[in-house]
């Protein structure tokens, strides 16, 4: 049992490292292409972004939902028709805030 014990910290080290790889090669690089876009987008006068965190407050807005009923229900409690109508909604609310 003590082996165990002493092996958390350890475990622990290496579940934050494998959770900021992740973070970085895949959440952060799609905040950074939505980031992008979104800009793109701006200079064509087809959005107003004036917060450097507009890509944040898009997928905030599709993923709040389902990511969390996922974690606090242990997996995922959501219907196609429900996903749909998050981002449905998602879209529209971030329209209606930077268009």
């Amino acid at each position: 049992m003590i082996d165990l014990v002493a092996g958390i910290p350890t475990d622990a080290d290496a579940l934050e490292g494998n959770l900021l790889r992740l973070a970085r090669q895949g959440f952060e690089r799609v905040l950074a292409t939505l980031a992008a876009t979104f800009q793109r987008l701006s200079g064509q006068g087809l959005l107003r972004i004036d917060d450097p965190l507009a890509a944040n407050h898009f997928s905030g807005m599709l993923l709040w939902i389902p990511v969390n009923k996922a974690m606090f229900h242990g997996g995922p409690q959501h219907t196609q028709a429900e996903l749909d109508h998050y981002a449905d909604e998602g879209v529209r609310v971030f329209l209606a805030a930077y268009r």
